[in-house]
């Protein structure tokens, strides 16, 4: 390692800078934030078939983690970052330490729109049999300490919060441990892209293009996953467009901002999606 450092020596800088969210005899889940919580165990415990929703990364914070994906397992040791992938069936035992007898770890899941443009997931280098271990650096370092302070400051720092995340999400972007980060279905590709002009006239054959597929090969993952391209762009453009209103935007001014010159058009669309016609919630308090 070229940092000066040595790996012991970066996880207890972990350790040390995540001082403040230790806790002290508690099982299950500690809420520090929305999307960042501790997970503790006070006895050693196996639980099986554990499948998560979304991907997440981890650092073990006191005592000792065990994961099995199939037959390959790994151990983690205090002051260790990792990250588990979702949609799969894992294995894990976590054991508590022997001096605090407490097992904690620091739990941030990471949603799509957290990821920063850093490219579609085949830009990440293939996950290395055999490791969930994030390799520490002191850039790494740093930016999860960064990463866990912007998130527990709340809503209150929302352009900061993403800025570290995304910083945070950058510099994992080649650690082949973090690809279950960054391997979005097609159908989240999709709403990612959208999302970044959703006043455009998107055509599928653009849409494809742009995530280097061709446009059949689009149409057929898209149903394999039980979505539709129309069906996702309503709901991204409706789901902005309601923000908008609630926000005090004119339903006109929304339906333009979501690529909806026609008024009518826009109304019956979020009637369709919502069951009440956009008028109705200019009007709710």
């Amino acid at each position: 390692m070229n940092s000066g450092f040595s790996k012991n020596e970066l996880m207890e800088r972990l350790r040390a800078g995540l001082a403040r969210f230790r806790v002290q005899g508690m099982s299950g889940i500690s809420e520090h934030a929305p999307g960042l919580f501790s997970y503790c165990a006070i006895e050693r415990e196996r639980l099986a078939c554990v499948r998560l929703d979304r991907p997440l990364i981890g650092i073990v914070l006191s005592g000792a983690k065990e994961v099995w994906l199939g037959d390959m397992s790994e151990r983690f040791s205090a002051g260790t970052a990792f990250v588990l992938p979702s949609a799969v069936d894992l294995e894990i035992v976590n054991e508590p330490d022997d001096r605090a007898h407490l097992y904690q770890s620091l739990i941030l899941p990471i949603e799509p729109d957290m990821l920063p443009p850093v490219g579609p997931v085949e830009a990440a280098r293939g996950r290395t049999e055999g490791t969930f271990v994030i390799p520490l650096t002191p850039g790494r370092v740093q930016a999860l300490l960064h990463a866990a302070e912007a998130i527990e400051a709340g809503p209150a720092e929302p352009v900061l919060r993403t800025a570290r995340l995304h910083e945070l999400l950058a510099l994992l972007h080649d650690a082949p441990a973090a690809r279950p980060l960054f391997d979005l279905s097609v159908a989240e590709r999709v709403a990612r892209l959208v999302r970044t002009e959703l006043d455009r006239r998107w055509t599928a054959g653009e849409i494809a293009a742009r995530l280097a597929l061709s446009e059949s090969t689009l149409r057929r993952r898209l149903a394999a996953e039980g979505q539709a391209l129309s069906a996702i762009l309503r709901r991204e453009r409706m789901s902005v467009a309601r923000r908008l209103i609630a926000q005090g935007a004119g339903s006109g001014t929304a339906g333009l901002a979501v690529g909806y010159a026609s008024r009518a058009h826009f109304a019956r669309a979020f009637r369709t999606t919502f069951g009440v016609n956009p008028a109705q919630l200019e009007s709710t308090p």
